[in-house]
């Protein structure tokens, strides 16, 4: 790996501290003003207040996560491998590759093979801040894995493995083999209304929203967000 490589994965390691201080709530108005002081470049990014305008951070916040990233990736971009790379970082008892390629192509809306910053953070504040409508759309998004407007049934049963797997089987101590095709086995059943074999967005948005175990199911994708 080269100096430039092993910088940026450092600096995307911080850059990640910085969305669990956000997560949890621990980023406090001291603790901003630290990071700037920590993170500090010499230039000004450009449309922080376009972003602002579309994403429900402060201003501060999105100074703290810019420079976090852009400083030590000069290149303003992240690309799959290093994005896999952190996820093992936070995930060492699974096997997190296959949900961080899913995860990364959600974030990679225009299908560069990189994430810019502007796609991260706008997505982040889809699932840390947005409404129960914005999060689940987004999230419909990820399942919808060839991008066709749909869900079929291995669609989910992807997704849903690659969590199980990430989480590792120290979180899931009794998991069968069979458990996350009986999970989705389950829920697609109650998605997919009219029994045609895929979910559509609405059918996804209605179901989710009327079933309380689907939506707590949901929450497991937003805590390994």
């Amino acid at each position: 790996m080269s100096g430039c490589s092993k910088r940026c994965k450092l600096g995307f390691l911080k850059f990640a501290q910085t969305i669990f201080k956000l997560i949890t709530g621990t980023l406090s108005k001291d603790k901003i003003e630290d990071e700037l002081e920590m993170t500090m470049v010499c230039h000004r990014p450009e449309g922080l207040e376009q972003l602002e305008a579309q994403t429900n951070f402060t201003k501060s916040e999105l100074q703290v996560l810019y420079r976090g990233f852009k400083n030590e990736c000069p290149s303003g971009v992240v690309n799959e491998e290093t994005f896999k790379q952190i996820y093992a970082q936070f995930f060492p008892h699974g096997d997190a590759s296959t949900y961080a390629h899913y995860l990364f192509h959600a974030f990679d809306t225009t299908q560069t093979g990189s994430v810019k910053f502007e796609d991260f953070v706008t997505a982040l504040s889809i699932l840390l801040r947005g409404t129960v409508h914005e999060k689940l759309r987004w999230t419909f998004n990820l399942y919808d894995i060839n991008k066709d407007g749909y869900i079929n049934k291995e669609e989910m049963m992807d997704i849903v493995k690659a969590i199980y797997d990430m989480m590792g089987k120290y979180t899931y101590p009794v998991l069968k083999e069979d458990t996350p095709r009986q999970h989705v086995d389950v829920f697609f059943q109650k998605m997919d209304k009219n029994k045609d074999g895929i979910v559509t967005l609405d059918e996804f948005l209605e179901s989710c929203q009327e079933d309380d175990n689907i939506m707590r199911s949901l929450q497991l994708f937003q805590n390994v967000m």
